[in-house]
């Protein structure tokens, strides 16, 4: 066997850019984004309808926007957890068996690319659009914000508001992950994109339901030891944190609602001195969510090196 000449990831910048056009260019991110839009403008002007007639002075009135909603539109946040993963699967789910598909895969690997650098570049044009997209919606909600309620938002309210920013980056790039891991073993688009949305709704729908029925089986409640449901709580509450969604909510309510002390069980004796509803200082509140990001990070690369090995086995013919 030949040894490899050059750095694996010569390339990598061209691949990304390219595929990164490709997504901007394509319909279907088109009318992906168009539907984020619509759904976001809509739930950001029933929460600033809201906000108007029911609160009054408020600290992080700007933070209020992402969380409040007003009947029959759920919250801003509560949408974007909904059709980020739509928006990321999108983007990934034909992205290595698309150029089988096509026939072109031999053709781009006979250039000098390795495939370290095509798949690579591949997910890193995905994140790139991602974050584009991100950053141009959260401009949008910041500048409506400032127009209808005429008020320019905080220093602390900007650093939680890209802080909450970040967070749902790195949840996009799971579900990111997740298309690309499935369009790499799966040799259909149409099957691999199957395959992520039927996780995405085991993840979504289904998983809130089944953690507490496996909590319940593995740790029962006995009436005489109050305990026991304490820790059938926390056996829940970690089951349901496989989901990629139940962390990306945890995260977001605690950075986008200061007051949130806790994500878990909070017993009487851990409010000892602490003033009812005062809001938590931003580093505080990191490092109740880091435990989240982290979980969303580590996700993220398992998933993505799982995509990695595969493509490095398999085998490209002409």
């Amino acid at each position: 066997m030949s040894r490899r000449e050059g750095s694996p990831f010569a390339g990598l910048a061209t691949v990304a850019m390219k595929e990164a056009a490709d997504h901007m260019n394509s319909a279907r991110i088109h009318l992906v984004m168009l539907l984020v839009l619509l759904t976001a403008i809509g739930s950001v002007y029933a929460a600033i309808g809201q906000i108007k007639t029911t609160i009054g002075e408020d600290a992080f009135l700007f933070l209020r926007l992402f969380t409040t909603a007003q009947a029959p539109l759920p919250s801003f946040v509560s949408f974007l957890g909904f059709l980020i993963p739509l928006v990321a699967i999108a983007l990934g789910f034909d992205a290595i068996n698309g150029e089988y598909s096509r026939r072109t895969l031999s053709r781009v690997l006979s250039q000098p690319i390795y495939r370290d650098a095509l798949l690579t570049g591949k997910f890193l044009g995905g994140l790139l659009v991602i974050a584009i997209c991100l950053l141009t919606l959260w401009l949008l909600v910041t500048g409506m914000g400032i127009l209808l309620l005429g008020l320019p938002p905080s220093g602390e309210e900007i650093a939680r508001e890209l802080a909450f920013l970040f967070v749902s980056f790195v949840y996009a790039g799971v579900w990111l992950a997740v298309a690309m891991a499935f369009s790499t073993v799966v040799k259909s688009p149409a099957t691999s994109a199957l395959c992520a949305l039927t996780l995405w709704l085991l993840f979504t729908i289904f998983w809130p339901m089944l953690a507490p029925l496996v909590a319940g089986w593995v740790a029962p409640i006995d009436p005489l030891d109050p305990m026991t449901a304490v820790h059938q709580l926390n056996i829940q509450q970690g089951l349901a944190r496989i989901s990629p969604n139940i962390l990306y909510n945890e995260a977001t309510l605690a950075l986008l609602n200061p007051a949130t002390r806790s994500l878990g069980l909070l017993f009487a004796y851990q409010m000892e001195g602490a003033v009812m509803g005062a809001p938590l200082q931003l580093s505080a509140s990191l490092g109740l969510v880091w435990p989240q990001i982290a979980g969303m990070i580590a996700a993220l690369i398992m998933l993505f090196t799982i995509a990695y090995v595969a493509f490095q086995r398999q085998e490209i013919r002409a």
